[in-house]
């Protein structure tokens, strides 16, 4: 049905036959060479990830809901990590629902959700979220205390330590996330999800190698 693959920091690629969706693909900002988005759509939790690419299909930008393919998208306003007014809702969540699978894509917000985000986000089948933590994104207890409250059944972790990221402040590795949650991990190069149901009664972490 999809596949995931992870570039590093905020940004994964997610395919399918029919389209291909690019995260916060502006990678520069981290040192790192950034992810053409030339016929591809962008997705962004923040605008300064952002390409602007002209190349590209659509940015998807912000709250509000988009058809994209098959693909049925929300975006809802949040605050980020790093602003301390609590009216600044600079950040943008993503609920992606694809043939009955529903993806949740988490950018550098604060700790807790309200009622009101968290029922326009739903129910989640695939969490994807920021671990990495130092005042900049959420940390390995309140990453995983979201986890807990979402309750997906499949949890993809980004946005931590790797020596060859340069991020602006230092990131915590993914170790403290895993032991944190205490979910089983199993590690890939990419997730290739297939079909509904996702036949597991419990939480699961899937580890994916940046590439």
């Amino acid at each position: 049905m999809f596949e995931l693959e992870y570039k590093g920091a905020n940004c994964l690629i997610l395919t399918t036959k029919k389209v291909k969706f690019v995260t916060d693909p502006k990678l520069s900002i981290v040192g790192l060479k950034d992810v053409s988005t030339k016929g591809a759509f962008e997705i962004v939790t923040e605008a300064r990830f952002s390409l602007n690419d002209e190349d590209s299909n659509l940015t998807i930008e912000g709250p509000g809901e988009y058809g994209v393919a098959d693909f049925d998208i929300k975006g809802i306003a949040c605050r980020r990590h790093i602003d301390g007014n609590e009216s600044s809702l600079e950040s943008t969540i993503y609920r992606m629902e694809l043939g009955g699978v529903r993806i949740g894509l988490i950018g550098n917000i604060v700790d807790k959700l309200s009622d009101e985000q968290l029922e326009q986000l739903g129910v989640i089948d695939i969490l994807i979220v920021p671990v990495g933590g130092n005042g900049y994104t959420l940390s390995a207890a309140g990453a995983a205390s979201l986890v807990r409250t979402i309750d997906p059944k499949i949890v993809i972790p980004i946005h931590y330590f790797d020596s060859s990221i340069k991020y602006e402040v230092p990131q915590d590795s993914l170790d403290l996330f895993i032991a944190e949650l205490g979910a089983p991990v199993e590690k890939l190069t990419k997730y290739k999800f297939k079909q509904l149901p996702i036949n597991q009664a419990t939480l699961s972490i899937i580890e994916l190698v940046r590439s």
